[in-house]
């Protein structure tokens, strides 16, 4: 591990970074350009303390998981992710099935949704990056350890997810998560990731066996959606996917027709979701992006 380049990459790559860029806050005057620390901690779910530390040659060696989410954080291209894995004397991910490193350019896009929920998964239905108001609206998926931030497991397998959605329509959820599996499994015989995740459900939920059994195919596309928020109520909102082929990931976005009560409570989310974001601590989220 080469600390002082390490340190001295991060501290480059937070000073080439503005807040709008990443849809936070200007907050105050700031003295010197780009990020600060805590905000660099807080994008990555790490203790401000931690990461001080890494831009001080002083910390202990990253593990692989502090690394990815730094990768996120600093919106690094994939050469730039492999040159930080290098300095931490870690391998890098090989590139063909890196699909856990976010398609640079729906990163970009994603930065600059700051007034509508947006998320970037995997075709298989990982999440591997969300915005404030997506964490408003459903949950921090980010906070959890790696194999519990995938949408079907969440929504098969734990309870408080399916209060997300009104009573009546989770059947068509549940039908529409089991016919986008198929579809990637099918799409990919030879990737254990979706037939581990298969098998996993099956033995796990009586519902996704009976529904993997009547064998519906269907990717992820565009549908209208309605969340039941437990702040401000029921939101009726479009759900648009874009899609990139070469990484297998998608970019989901919920928008609310103007002049709806959606359109609204959308407006009144957007307040609520920043103002978690910037008030919760940074370190509470060290943990779930170290065990990720």
């Amino acid at each position: 591990m080469n600390r002082a380049e390490l340190a001295d990459f991060l501290r480059r790559g937070r000073a080439r970074l503005a807040p709008s860029d990443l849809g936070l806050p200007p907050g105050a005057r700031r003295r010197t350009p780009g990020l600060r620390r805590e905000e660099v901690a807080q994008l990555a779910a790490l203790s401000v303390d931690y990461y001080t530390r890494l831009e001080q040659s002083r910390g202990p060696r990253p593990s692989r998981q502090t690394l990815t989410a730094l990768t996120r954080a600093l919106r690094l291209t994939d050469d730039e992710r492999d040159h930080l894995f290098h300095l931490a004397g870690e391998e890098p991910p090989r590139r063909e099935t890196a699909s856990a490193h976010v398609a640079p350019g729906l990163l970009l896009i994603l930065d600059r949704l700051h007034d509508t929920p947006a998320q970037v998964v995997t075709d298989c239905g990982e999440v591997l990056a969300q915005n404030a108001m997506a964490r408003a609206l459903t949950l921090d998926v980010m906070a959890r350890r790696r194999p519990e931030r995938n949408l079907s497991r969440l929504y098969f397998l734990d309870p408080d997810v399916r209060g997300l959605f009104p009573e009546e329509d989770r059947p068509d959820h549940a039908r529409a998560h089991v016919a986008n599996l198929r579809a990637v499994a099918a799409a990919r015989p030879d990737d254990p990731e979706p037939a581990a995740l298969v098998a996993e459900l099956r033995a796990g939920s009586a519902e996704f066996a009976r529904l993997w059994d009547a064998h519906e195919v269907s990717l992820r596309h565009k549908a209208t959606k309605r969340f039941q928020h437990p702040v401000v109520g029921l939101l009726d909102l479009d759900c648009e996917v874009l899609l990139s082929h070469a990484h297998h990931q998608l970019l989901i976005i919920h928008t609310a027709r103007p002049g709806t009560d959606s359109y609204e409570r959308l407006r009144l989310l957007r307040v609520v979701g920043l103002q978690d974001f910037t008030t919760s601590g940074a370190g509470a989220g060290a943990a779930g992006t170290e065990g990720g």
